[in-house]
């Protein structure tokens, strides 16, 4: 018999066109961790639904959210996060970014942060993370095993950067030494999976162009073409990036990656802040999706990704945290941003101009479609069954608490519409009391459940 638990409550979710709906007072019937059936509770045949299945109520002021799926974390990074943002972003790689990742080749250090940031992340409500982890190909196994130990889904892919501008001490030998090693990291992972049944997979993570060789980049586009797994990696994220990639292909970003066979429907590019409308045509064209980072865009993309021009396009779009570039590790505060940073991306930055010279028209984000890119914009852009309470995909959710231990202002009974509104920009995960990935409850009152 298949393990059988209803779920109910008032729960907040996307459709298929990514509105929001309120779902009050329903049921969830989850069948080895995929939901089978959604019903009012007081439809008729809900008491069959139910059956001798486990129940799991909510309690007055407590509201079911989908779990968040974060689409660009930079592990190893969480050691330093909240450091040296201030400066431009080759000098934040060189001076600290790879002095702290050529650490990881201790396996035991490794360990210790990444056990540490699976926890927060869960902890804040990121059922699922796409994650970058190291040059080291053993180490970064500890990241997969970190996800499968605390029951994270988690999609990690070993780093390749061997082009001869990296320093010495934190590359990869050579480009087929990156290659070799991306495919024996794809196959411990995929066996790990098999084995144990964990939500882990692996990911061809060519850091970005200019850490590449031509070489190195085409071997990891064979090995998409043959393995069909997800790829990674930053596209456009700022000016020096942009510019250094056309100066040495003559192409834009996108355009390279795609002509080293590094663009499809399970491929996800970071930022993509400078996008004309031909990289925008051939997204749409090639189904890969942007990870938007509005936190770290901020500090080091130059500029303001326009994400409705994008979705108006047809690109699938999700959120990104950017741990470190991005120095909270939740996405709570990257919808927050993402709203922030598009009203100013709209309305222009620069008093001096006037006001019709200042911003990009039909720019502006709302809670609401923020949102929808934290969750189903997240499992649409991976090409995974997550990030809606809907029939036919994964019980990854949140059980939000706005009037026990950390109760909200809301002093008066409210439309749900406006719940969820107080809930997207007050809650803080003292207000997240539960977890569940995949029908599994992994956090009870803010501590991951070892042994789940």
């Amino acid at each position: 018999m298949p393990d059988r638990t209803v779920f109910r409550g008032t729960a907040f979710s996307c459709d298929a066109d990514d509105r929001v709906q309120a779902l009050v007072d329903h049921l969830f019937v989850v069948e080895d961790g995929f939901i089978t059936a959604v019903l009012p509770a007081d439809d008729p045949a809900a008491a069959e639904a139910v059956g001798d299945a486990e129940a799991v109520s909510t309690q007055p002021g407590q509201y079911w959210l989908p779990g968040f799926v974060d689409l660009h974390v930079h592990a190893p990074q969480w050691a330093q996060a909240g450091t040296a943002l201030d400066l431009p972003l080759a000098d934040w790689l060189r001076q600290h970014t790879f002095p702290l990742e050529a650490r990881f080749a201790d396996v035991d250090f490794a360990r210790r942060v990444y056990a540490s940031l699976v926890a927060e992340l869960l902890a804040r409500g990121t059922t699922t993370a796409l994650y970058f982890a190291t040059v080291h190909p053993t180490s970064s196994l500890e990241l997969v095993l970190a996800c499968a130990a605390a029951g994270q889904r988690g999609l990690v892919g070993k780093v390749v950067m061997d082009g001869p501008d990296n320093p010495d001490f934190y590359k990869d030998a050579d480009a087929s030494a990156a290659v070799a090693d991306t495919g024996w990291f794809i196959r411990r992972v995929q066996e790990l999976r098999a084995a144990t049944g964990a939500e882990v997979y692996p990911v061809i993570t060519p850091r970005f162009i200019p850490s590449c060789t031509d070489e190195a980049l085409a071997g990891l586009g064979a090995l998409a073409r043959d393995l069909g797994v997800h790829v990674q990696s930053h596209c456009a994220e700022s000016d020096w990036e942009s510019s250094h990639v056309r100066e040495r292909t003559g192409r834009s970003d996108s355009a390279a990656l795609d002509g080293f066979g590094l663009l499809g429907e399970r491929s996800v590019l970071a930022h993509c802040v400078h996008l004309d409308d031909d990289d925008v045509a051939l997204f749409a064209s090639t189904g890969t999706a942007v990870a938007h980072c509005p936190l770290s865009n901020a500090f080091f993309g130059d500029a303001v990704a326009p994400v409705r021009r994008y979705a108006r396009a047809g690109v699938d779009v999700g959120l990104g945290t950017d741990i470190s570039g991005g120095f909270d590790p939740s996405l709570w505060s990257a919808i927050r941003q993402t709203v922030t940073s598009s009203r100013m991306l709209e309305s222009g930055v620069d008093a001096a101009q006037p006001p019709a010279a200042r911003g990009v028209p039909d720019s502006r984000v709302t809670f609401e479609q923020a949102f929808a890119l934290a969750t189903a914009g997240g499992g649409r852009s991976l090409s995974l069954p997550i990030g809606r309470l809907a029939e036919g995909y994964a019980w990854d959710a949140q059980l939000i608490d706005v009037v026990g231990h950390r109760p909200l202002p809301i002093f008066d009974d409210d439309e749900p519409e406006r719940i969820l509104q107080r809930i997207i920009t007050l809650a803080t995960p003292a207000n997240i009391r539960a977890v569940w990935v995949q029908g599994r409850k992994v956090v009870a009152d803010g501590e991951v459940v070892v042994g789940h």
